[in-house]
């Protein structure tokens, strides 16, 4: 079976380099056995994909896109704290998702996120998820995606 750098791969996708922070804080932690995540932005050669509000300039199909983004940086950051991308499972997953009031879709924009962590880990990326709406997000991006992920031994 393959790892989950090979399931990356397959997809056309690979590890990025972890995104630098935006203030005072780091990508991801490791505390015992547990990596928590910061909120991961959907950032790709150092610029956001898109800004906006979902519903309201930006479609929940570019919304989508930019939770699978925001994943597959979450996946670099926790990467940067374990020696095995195999060892990891996707325990909980949070979608923050900037829209306007009237935009309810947030699950299905979250569904970018939680495809691809099922995508690349397999049975051990089945985890459990919040999609909440916001008014706003850091820089504007109309997502933001947090990760807890355990190391098993």
């Amino acid at each position: 079976m393959n790892g989950p750098e090979e399931r990356l791969a397959e997809l056309g996708l690979s590890i990025p380099d972890v995104v630098p922070p935006v203030a005072a804080y780091a990508p991801a932690v490791r505390s015992g056995s547990y990596v928590y995540t910061a909120g991961q932005l959907p950032m790709r050669d150092g610029a956001l994909i898109a800004t906006g509000k979902v519903g309201d300039g930006i479609t929940e199909e570019v919304a989508t896109a930019c939770a699978q983004q925001c994943a597959l940086n979450a996946i670099a950051a926790i990467a940067s704290q374990v020696d095995d991308l195999a060892k990891v499972r996707i325990v909980k997953v949070v979608v923050f998702v900037a829209s306007n009031p009237n935009f309810t879709g947030q699950p299905k924009v979250a569904n970018g996120a939680s495809e691809l962590f099922g995508s690349v880990f397999g049975e051990l990326g089945i985890h459990a998820r919040s999609a909440v709406g916001v008014p706003v997000l850091p820089l504007d991006a109309p997502v933001e995606v947090e990760v807890v992920a355990e190391i098993l031994r």
